[in-house]
């Protein structure tokens, strides 16, 4: 048995060995610390016998040489072939056909993979990093992310219904760009896109409802409010449903917001009311319809009742139709209003009117503002005269610019022609009891 060193190679390899330094890292036990040098590792170079070597081997190995080494991390997501004699990356996920000659690069296929429909996920959370910070804002730390296209587009959509941005936001050159700077990965959709995008989110939200209302065994009590838009002279009407959940919670939620064509009678308003119900299948689980005190209100509940199976309502609909306190309460304040402060209020009523009439005149009223050097940036507004908040607003405004209307009474002869329609001293003086008597009111 042999005794001596171990030494397997034969002589002639032995000369062939050389040291090469190879990285390594060390993990220390001690101070827990990894720690990193370079260690001698042996490379062996181990000669073969000088036997003639096969031709078509040798031309096999030049072949392999000429191949150049795909390096780029597309190629990842792609296959190198020939197709009718050209060369194209095939995609692995959508198969789609893209050059892959050597003039044309790799961008276009890295671009294709962050856009392609098929990749579902992608994993970055090797590479990015987000910074999470405390609510006092004292503190912070990094840690990893997921970026995801979908829920980034789901929170652009809900941006822009929350904060009622124009959908041609998607569009401007400047967002698109401060987007971009946030998250490279996120390409901009286009103003369709998003639109669908949200009416997606309407619906996945609206069928959320749906199942909670069937699911709910209470009953639903209906309010409506039906308004004209002051810029477009157009009727809208609001449906809002308040129901008790399984905890005994009340729960309220809007049903519907709709544009009601004219004329706005009990029989157009009737059918919108239905359409609705039907919609949402609240017609057999309805407990009170509650609606402004009109006249045109009351026709319409007997529309209704005409279209509704009365077996299944409350004590034979008896007790379906609720007038709505708010505005019973609006109507007596307003009446006690125009009483008591008719005249003083339709006057600065009319002032407001002509000074905010054309961006001109308006201009020059906040021209004068400055030159008195009034602290208040508030702007005028008129009322609506079947709400005394609003009224309470107006008044409340117009008193803040008291001077103001007075100084441009001695300036402009326009505003002057008022003649009687100007507000009084008198009007000034009803005008700041009433805000004071309407303000606690207002607050609550």
């Amino acid at each position: 048995m042999w005794s001596g060193p171990c030494n397997p190679l034969p002589a002639q390899a032995q000369k062939k060995i050389a040291p090469t330094p190879s990285p390594s890292i060390r993990f220390n036990l001690e101070n827990n610390n990894v720690e990193s040098n370079s260690t001698p590792s042996m490379a062996v170079d181990v000669e073969t016998s000088s036997a003639p070597t096969n031709t078509k081997e040798s031309q096999y190995d030049e072949n392999l040489k000429k191949k150049r080494k795909l390096t780029s991390p597309a190629w990842e997501h792609f296959k190198k072939m020939k197709v009718s004699g050209v060369m194209k990356a095939i995609c692995d996920h959508c198969h789609k056909h893209l050059g892959a000659e050597s003039k044309n690069g790799t961008k276009h296929l890295l671009d294709h993979i962050v856009v392609c429909p098929m990749i579902k996920q992608r994993d970055t959370r090797q590479m990015r990093l987000k910074a999470n910070i405390s609510s006092d804002e004292k503190y912070a730390s990094l840690d990893t992310y997921h970026f995801n296209l979908e829920v980034s587009r789901y929170k652009l959509g809900r941006m822009i219904v929350l904060h009622e941005y124009p959908l041609s936001i998607v569009e401007y050159e400047g967002f698109r760009r401060y987007s971009n700077s946030l998250q490279p990965l996120l390409k901009v959709p286009s103003r369709n896109t998003i639109r669908a995008d949200i009416f997606k989110m309407f619906k996945a939200k609206k069928h959320k409802l749906q199942r909670v209302l069937e699911s709910n065994s209470s009953r639903v009590a209906i309010i409506t409010d039906m308004w004209t838009a002051s810029n477009q002279k157009w009727g809208y009407m609001v449906i809002t449903t308040h129901f008790i959940n399984e905890s005994w919670v009340l729960q309220d939620r809007i049903m519907r917001f709709m544009y009601v064509p004219s004329p706005h009678d009990a029989e157009n308003l009737g059918d919108a009311l239905m359409k609705c119900f039907l919609d949402w299948n609240t017609e057999r689980k309805l407990l009170t319809l509650t609606l402004d005190n009109c006249s045109s209100n009351n026709v319409m509940v007997n529309v209704m009742l005409d279209k509704l199976d009365k077996s299944l309502l409350l004590v034979n609909d008896k007790l379906l139709h609720m007038h709505c306190a708010t505005h019973i309460l609006n109507l007596i304040v307003k009446e006690g209003l125009e009483n008591l402060f008719g005249s003083g209020v339709e006057r600065i009523r009319e002032s407001i009117a002509f000074w905010t009439t054309t961006p001109k005149w308006l201009e020059k009223f906040d021209e004068s503002i400055r030159h008195l050097n009034i602290p208040c940036f508030k702007v005028l507004s008129l009322d609506i005269k079947t709400r005394w908040n609003s009224t309470y607003l107006m008044l409340s405004t117009a008193l803040l610019y008291k001077d103001v209307f007075s100084r441009l009474r001695q300036r402009e002869p326009q505003y002057r022609k008022l003649g009687p329609k100007l507000p009084s001293e008198e009007g000034w003086v009803l005008a700041k009891e009433m805000c004071e008597r309407l303000k606690p009111f207002f607050l609550r």
